[in-house]
């Protein structure tokens, strides 16, 4: 089994695997989009973490909405893990448990920017929070806002986004216009 991370699974990856390799998922852009109670804010005052929006689907519901500068190509980079026979139980059980707040998991072709074993691509298994769960909230005014100042129990919403922005522009050979944008924004506000 191959899992793809593309979010916080970039950077904090606390399930065994035996390789990993950078690739990048087509025809999605991630959003912070996602309202998060249980890790990176409260019921009360949520905070905000990643999902996946098909390309096609941003194009006709929310580019006109979405503030983000620059223009969007469909790609998505990030990590993909592969877990052993031994582990895919405890490991599906673990992730399931992580990405509960509304995320749900789909097989995704991952085009890999090393070739592993003579293959281009693997599939592999990707949490996403669709548009019509219950903690999706879509783009807002105050994004940055609620990411600079949201704390949960898995820490501040902006430690979130600055360890995703520092490991991203490890990992890939092209920016991403919507980290770039909130990262900027999220400093002068910290």
């Amino acid at each position: 089994m191959w899992v793809f991370g593309y979010g916080s699974l970039i950077w904090k990856v606390d399930f065994p695997y035996k390789r990993k390799s950078v690739g990048y998922i087509q025809g999605y852009i991630r959003r912070f989009w996602q309202a998060s109670e249980d890790h990176r804010g409260t019921p009360e005052a949520p905070g905000r973490v990643l999902t996946l929006i098909p390309m096609e689907q941003w194009e006709i519901q929310f580019k006109s909405l979405d503030e983000t500068p620059g223009v969007e190509n469909g790609v998505c980079w990030g990590v993909v893990y592969e877990i052993g026979p031994e582990d895919v139980e405890d490991v599906k059980k673990h992730l399931d448990h992580r990405e509960k707040g509304g995320y749900e998991a789909l097989s995704l072709q991952v085009h890999l920017k090393d070739p592993i074993d003579g293959q281009e691509s693997v599939q592999a298994m990707v949490y996403f929070g669709s548009t019509e769960n219950p903690m999706f909230v879509g783009p807002s005014k105050d994004l940055a806002h609620k990411i600079a100042h949201s704390v949960g129990p898995s820490g501040k919403n902006s430690d979130y986004l600055l360890e995703l922005c520092k490991a991203h522009r490890q990992i890939a050979p092209e920016n991403d216009h919507h980290l770039d944008w909130l990262e900027g924004l999220v400093k002068v506000l910290i």
